[in-house]
């Protein structure tokens, strides 16, 4: 008797050593082997046949806010994971704002997992946040299992979570990397923001001009002079301008421990295209012009920028206003993430295996899951997408997951349709349909 539970084959199976036909063996939830396609099936095994619709490992989507506990009604865990699965992500993790409390104690974190529990889709680890009074209790939240620390250079939108300034940057960034820990970091420099024009209203040439790329600039520039004093290890979070390209490119030339990371929107959509009044778009840093996207692009293909992520942050509808000032900064995407990246990837001569890269492999090395997720190989779990690449959908507002269904995608034609998600050899969604809760809360590997 063979121990295999479950064989998956397809013509098109992404594996770190590219694409190519396989039968995936799958045992205790964990992939036991790549084969040759005409491998043998064991009698006692399942077969699922996918054809030539692509077998990818799930996506690993480390920056999702799901605000819950505390502002449950914008998001929570039921909805969010079951958005994500929707869209080929069998992994998230959870930032540390804008639930209620944040996660930025031992017992706030506790309060996130009690209540993320029950309601999981997919696997969920979870960010600590780094404040100005609370540096004695990073260590603590390290030891607890968060895979790292989230700070704002610049408010961040909620009164709980104030941001760092470069005293207590320094503070913390000192205590993070006493223990080999790992900061993210919000980049947009308070005092550029503050000289920006700040006009409000509904034209987003306004919020665009009150959001400066020397914002941006500055701040990463002070983030790698930390990280280099301190050999500390930093993540720029959700990149937008291109002009600060060449100087992460020349720091991670130097050896400075730095990664960073854009989003979806970033890479599809422009400003060109945000109609005023229309704060589906908004977010901050903000999306910027075509020409902009074009380096962002080129960065991702070189390795200057690492990975590629959603920064999903819903609001409820009603803070969606049409005024750009006071409207919620915040794009959803988890359900639309594969989809939008793939679109604009294969328009530019970039294939799945990139997009696999950018979104499942190197969000998994980010936060140490790389021997768990992020490849189809012997070993890891069996978390996988199936895709069918060439097929297109339109994006339909209520077709969405999300518990607030405002998107910037709505309208838009999109290729990539998810056919199903598998969690540890468990096919939890297909065809829109859902099984109860399979998620797993993790915790960073020691």
């Amino acid at each position: 008797m063979s121990d295999t539970e479950l064989v998956l084959r397809s013509t098109r199976v992404i594996t770190p050593e590219g694409t190519r036909p396989a039968t995936v063996t799958v045992a205790g939830g964990r992939i036991t082997a790549v084969l040759p396609y005409d491998a043998a099936v064991p009698s006692d095994a399942r077969l699922e046949d996918f054809g030539d619709d692509v077998l990818l490992p799930g996506l690993v989507d480390t920056h999702v806010h799901v605000n819950d506990p505390g502002r449950t009604e914008w998001e929570g865990f039921w909805t969010a994971t079951r958005a994500a699965a929707a869209g080929g992500i069998t992994t998230l993790v959870d930032m540390p704002l804008n639930s209620l409390p944040p996660t930025t104690t031992v017992d706030n974190l506790r309060t996130k997992r009690d209540v993320a529990v029950d309601k999981a889709h997919i696997d969920v680890g979870f960010w600590g946040g780094a404040l100005p009074d609370n540096v004695k209790d990073l260590r603590p939240l390290h030891e607890a299992g968060v895979f790292g620390f989230k700070a704002f250079l610049s408010p961040s939108g909620v009164d709980e979570f104030p941001h760092l300034d470069h005293d207590r940057l320094a503070r913390s960034l000192a205590e993070i990397a006493s223990f080999g820990g790992l900061l993210i970091v919000h980049a947009e420099d308070p005092h550029h923001l503050d000289a920006a024009p700040q006009h409000g209203g509904p034209k987003y040439a306004d919020f665009l001009a009150s959001r400066p790329r020397d914002a941006e600039d500055t701040a990463i520039s002070q983030l790698i002079g930390q990280a280099k004093r301190l050999n500390a290890r930093v993540h720029v979070l959700h990149l937008s301008s291109s002009d600060a390209l060449p100087l992460i490119a020349e720091a991670k030339a130097e050896g400075v421990r730095v990664t960073v990371e854009t989003c979806p929107h970033y890479l599809t959509l422009t400003a060109e295209e945000v109609p005023d009044g229309a704060s589906e778009f908004k977010c901050c840093p903000p999306i910027r012009e075509a020409a902009n996207q074009d380096l962002l692009w080129q960065a991702l293909a070189d390795g200057t920028i690492d990975c590629v992520v959603t920064d999903h942050s819903p609001s409820t509808a009603d803070l969606k206003t049409d005024d750009f000032a006071t409207a919620w900064g915040g794009i959803s995407g988890l359900q639309l993430s594969l989809a939008a990246v793939w679109t604009e990837a294969r328009r530019r001569g970039h294939g799945l295996e990139d997009v696999v890269r950018w979104m499942s492999s190197r969000t998994a090395e980010l936060v140490g899951l790389d021997a768990r997720k992020g490849a189809i190989e012997a070993g890891r779990d069996a978390d996988f997408a199936v895709l069918a690449p060439d097929e297109t959908f339109t994006v339909d507002p209520a077709a969405l997951q999300h518990r607030n269904r405002v998107t910037a995608y709505a309208g838009k034609t999109l290729y990539g349709v998810v056919k199903s998600t598998w969690l540890r050899g468990e096919r939890i969604v297909a065809d829109g349909e859902f099984t109860g809760p399979k998620g797993r809360l993790l915790t960073r590997d020691h």
